[in-house]
């Protein structure tokens, strides 16, 4: 009986950018993931894992730079005898004629770039049933053909393809969805998905491993490869997620009251071990409700302690600031500030207003008490 250790993994995005971010953390945030690929070739390795499986966006768009091409090979190339077969997914799409045609060029011989849907013998005793991108919009589902492919009896049956199965984006076309059902309709010991960047589980056979490096809050944690044991044909895959991404994603909620220690709450929120702050991103998500004061706290400290950080940031969207009259007289007892400021909190709590305008000028208020304290100091 014919079994098979590999790991899967999908979504690299080589080369993304980070646009949302200073220049420091992306920099930070590129290099790590640069190095994804040797620390899949170091697991790999560990693992006693001779195959690694890429479904989809090795590169995070159809026109990355040279070097990150050059790069990539060298790296897959240094983790010989591992075999990296890897097909196009819609961020670089088989329809990009001249990167596929530089990878060709450049590819050492564990590199194997699937672009066509063909049956391809990845080992003795195991066919792969590529379903690449050959286009970024295919308006069908590209495994389709998976259903009819022969391959020689006792094999392995492995599929690999890049799409949803599920509605992950509303203004996905349905046409293109992957069928929930498709390794068992096609008969496949294991279908390694890519394309959507948390882990998820479709069904016993059925799997995406999400980014080995996380790219945003939405997908918590670091990323991870799956390990897959492939005991025989007709046989359950035995699965196991290996964490191997550098920098860790948090969204901590901050549940907020007046009267309450801003300063302590948010040291209780971060992470306990000061020395893991700088392969952490958080993002806290301040709701409830605050004094002026307060919330001049929450600012300040989330300044102090952002450098510790790789990234740290405030969500004020949910937050709510109570103006209290004594606020008032901390921007001015008399004339044209005090003025401005009355009319301010009178507009934030005229319920005769629409809630965009009551927001407008409360958010005017904050701005105006905060500008007053920092030039007091």
């Amino acid at each position: 009986m014919t079994s098979l250790r590999l790991l899967h993994t999908s979504d690299l995005h080589l080369g993304k950018r980070f646009g949302q971010f200073d220049e420091e953390t992306r920099a930070a945030l590129q290099q790590a993931r640069q190095g994804i690929l040797p620390r899949l070739a170091q697991t790999a390795a560990e693992q006693g894992a001779e195959h690694v499986l890429i479904a989809g966006d090795l590169f995070d768009t159809e026109t990355p730079s040279a070097r990150v091409i050059r790069q990539a090979l060298a790296a897959m190339a240094a983790a010989e005898p591992v075999q990296w077969w890897i097909i196009p997914g819609n961020h670089d799409s088989g329809a990009a004629e001249p990167l596929w045609a530089e990878m060709a060029r450049h590819a050492p011989d564990n590199v194997h770039l699937l672009m066509q849907p063909d049956p391809v013998e990845m080992a003795p005793g195991a066919t792969l049933l590529p379903a690449p991108c050959q286009h970024r919009f295919a308006g069908q589902d590209r495994t389709i053909w998976m259903e009819s492919a022969e391959t020689p009896e006792g094999h392995l049956r492995i599929g690999l393809a890049h799409g949803a199965v599920l509605d992950f984006d509303r203004d996905q076309n349905g046409a293109e969805t992957i069928a929930t059902t498709r390794a068992s309709s096609a008969r496949l010991d294991y279908l390694a998905l890519g394309d959507w960047h948390g882990d998820f589980t479709l069904n016993a056979h059925s799997r995406y491993p999400g980014t080995p490096e996380r790219d945003r809050f939405k997908h918590p944690g670091r990323g991870s490869c799956l390990l897959v044991d492939l005991p025989g044909p007709g046989q359950p895959p035995q699965l196991r997620q290996i964490e191997i991404g550098q920098y860790h994603w948090q969204e901590l909620a901050l549940d907020l009251a007046p009267g309450q220690d801003i300063t302590a709450l948010i040291r209780a929120a971060l992470p306990a071990d000061p020395p893991d702050w700088p392969d952490c991103l958080i993002r806290l998500r301040a709701r409830g409700w605050v004094t002026a004061d307060q919330h001049m706290q929450l600012r300040r400290f989330v300044a102090e302690q952002a450098p510790a950080f790789c990234h740290l940031s405030l969500d004020e969207e949910a937050l709510r600031i109570e103006h209290r009259a004594e606020d008032l007289d901390q921007i001015a007892t008399a004339g044209a500030l005090r003025v401005a400021a009355e009319t301010l909190m009178a507009e934030s709590r005229n319920s005769t207003l629409a809630q965009d305008d009551r927001d407008v000028a409360a958010a005017a208020l904050n701005r105006l008490y905060a500008a007053v304290q920092e030039g007091a100091e």
